[in-house]
């Protein structure tokens, strides 16, 4: 695959999950777990039909091939998702996608704790910048009632750093298998927390239809495109690419369904992305 084709690939990757902000929103009545099961089992179906295309495998030996180290990661972004899609539910998209493009920056420090790669200062300087725009989105968030929200869009961003720096750890090419799992843990964490709170997933058909969009194609499909545009290029350029849905995310909702975007959100985003920029950008590997 050539360069050219690679930026496009993850262009639109980033571009099909920028949608999950204004899928949600389009939703009627399905509470947070009802969406998370039918959303998840979509994303689950997606992935692994890409393992197993990509890997020319049986989808049933996909499952053989799962070890501890997809068992870790699936556990993190299951997690991960399931905080995503309440904060999405409880502040506003702008906020969530805003605040969980600080996952690369958690990801570094994460990575100095955990498996002893020690940070440049340039990680210290973004996390100090990032913060700045953090509090900006949380005092918003105080004013109109949204820093739960806000607060499970950080956690959401935390447990992805977690789930990055086990794959970094794991030394694995491909970890499609542990994203594999985290849709399904949390399509499972859906289904049972649904049951127990005695809720059904007898829910209106637009609502299952939109969730299932969600994980099949705005989700499922930008994953995909961008796991299979990944050994093309190197991780920073994937890395600021990706940002596209945190961009894009937030215009989606203000133009079809005009989510006001408040200046202090614009205000903390914009600094966040700067922060997160500029921790990719000069963390980028000298090309010889």
């Amino acid at each position: 695959m050539s360069r050219v084709s690679a930026l496009y690939l993850t262009l639109c990757g980033a571009t099909c999950m920028s949608f999950v902000g204004l899928l949600i929103r389009l939703i009627n009545e399905a509470d947070g777990f009802q969406i998370l099961f039918y959303r998840s089992f979509g994303m689950s179906a997606i992935i692994l039909l890409v393992i197993s295309l990509k890997r020319k495998i049986n989808p049933l030996i996909v499952f053989k091939s799962i070890d501890k180290d997809d068992l870790l990661m699936g556990a993190f972004f299951s997690l991960a998702f399931l905080t995503y899609v309440f904060s999405m539910l409880n502040t506003s998209i702008a906020s969530t996608l805003f605040l969980l493009s600080m996952s690369p920056i958690f990801a570094g420090l994460i990575g100095w704790v955990w498996i002893r790669e020690k940070p440049k200062k340039i990680v210290w300087l973004s996390m100090f910048i990032a913060l700045i725009g953090v509090f900006i989105m949380i005092g918003d968030g105080l004013k109109f009632s949204k820093t739960f929200g806000n607060l499970l869009a950080i956690l959401s961003a935390i447990f992805f750093a977690l789930g990055l720096v086990q794959a970094r750890k794991s030394k694995k090419d491909d970890v499609l298998g542990g994203t594999l799992l985290g849709a399904l843990f949390s399509c499972i964490l859906g289904f049972v927390i649904t049951l127990i709170l005695d809720n059904g997933l007898m829910i209106e058909v637009n609502d299952i239809l939109i969730s299932l969009f969600m994980g099949f194609f705005t989700i499922g499909l930008g994953i995909a495109l961008v796991t299979w545009a990944t050994p093309y290029l190197p991780a920073a350029e994937i890395s600021l690419l990706v940002l596209l849905e945190s961009i894009l995310g937030p215009i989606w909702v203000w133009y079809f369904l005009n989510e006001i975007i408040t200046l202090p959100e614009i205000v903390g985003g914009f600094t966040v992305l700067c922060a997160v920029i500029l921790m990719i950008y000069v963390n980028k590997p000298v090309e010889s």
